[in-house]
């Protein structure tokens, strides 16, 4: 990062070095840098020139200028800042911390929406039907294939939307995911189902778009990748048309929750199938791209068939004690 990079606070240098230090550790802190940058600018804006300068009172008029609707909006704004400075103590730059505001508490979490294989489908079926226009080619086709890759690859919406044509081995039925969350690559096999999706869309592109090559974008509406935020919105249009009954304490669907019902979807195709989730929670972890089974354990929401399948594996397993007991 250079002099150029629009940082202009008595932090910028630092914020510098320890952006660099984060990503040196392959993580990609672009959400984070946006909060620092905030930071910076109200610094610069309110003329401080030192670091001597920056108290919890400065540093508390900055998280109210900047007001955040929800307790996990909030804690991400303070926990960007929070970190900057516990590294700047452990780099003998400052000899404590001057943040001294407390994360707010949150509320009990509303259950992610999930979609079973019926009301999918009928997604998939809106998305093939949506018209083209002049700036959308293939819309329909596009928004079909990347809707059925996030239920049925538990891809994340950007993964999908970074994907390039030599990421797509119909060869071997691999995808290749790269810039993922955590800067790191990684194989997702896929089945026949899957397998032919992509390859009536990658014809229909051929048609319409003549041959692709290695580095072109597979999803793109003339321009370059199609935007997540543009799959979103078209998300949120056709789910409107479905008509969906939101339960209570759940949350209204977003285009995640398609993922979050492929890890569901997994566990609870594995208690039926009479295999222990526990043995199995490594391979998920792997294969959605994260770091440790911890962080897959938060899509595995407990739903009423999960409670099911469980009693009834706990029913099988103490029957036999139960029956030996009996006289």
């Amino acid at each position: 990062m250079t002099q150029s990079d629009g940082l202009r606070s008595p932090l910028a240098e630092s914020i510098r070095q320890f952006l660099a230090y984060k990503r040196a550790l392959a993580r990609r802190f672009l959400v984070e840098e946006k909060a620092l940058r905030l930071l910076d600018r109200y610094l610069f804006t309110a003329r401080v020139r030192s670091l001597d300068e920056i108290g919890p009172e400065m540093l508390n008029a900055f998280l109210a200028s900047r007001p955040r609707t929800t307790p996990r909006s909030y804690n991400h704004l303070l926990g960007a800042v929070a970190r900057l400075f516990a590294w700047l103590v452990d780099q003998g730059v400052l000899q404590r911390s001057p943040l001294m505001a407390r994360p707010r508490r949150q509320t009990a979490q509303r259950l992610p929406f999930l979609f079973d294989v019926l009301t999918a489908r009928r997604l998939l079926d809106l998305a093939v039907c949506l018209p083209d226009n002049s700036r959308a080619p293939l819309r329909g086709m596009t928004y079909r294939t990347i809707f059925a890759l996030l239920y049925g690859l538990g891809l994340r919406v950007g993964e999908v939307s970074r994907l390039l044509r030599g990421d797509v081995d119909l060869d071997r039925n691999i995808l290749v995911i790269r810039l993922t969350k955590f800067s790191k690559s990684r194989l997702v096999p896929f089945g026949p189902r899957i397998a032919a999706l992509l390859r009536d869309y990658l014809e229909a592109c051929l048609q319409r778009r003549g041959p692709l090559a290695a580095d072109s974008p597979v999803f793109c509406f003339g321009g370059g990748c199609v935007n997540p935020n543009t799959i979103s919105m078209a998300f949120h249009s056709l789910v409107q048309q479905l008509g969906l009954q939101v339960p209570p304490g759940t949350a209204p669907p977003r285009a995640h929750s398609l993922r979050h019902s492929f890890a569901v979807g997994t566990l609870l195709h594995w208690y039926r199938a009479g295999i222990d989730p526990g043995t199995r929670l490594l391979h998920l972890a792997t294969f959605m791209g994260h770091v440790d089974p911890s962080s897959t354990a938060v899509y595995l929401t407990i739903t009423q068939d999960l409670l099911q399948e469980a009693n009834r594996r706990f029913e099988q397993f103490a029957r036999p004690a139960v029956e030996g007991d009996r006289p």
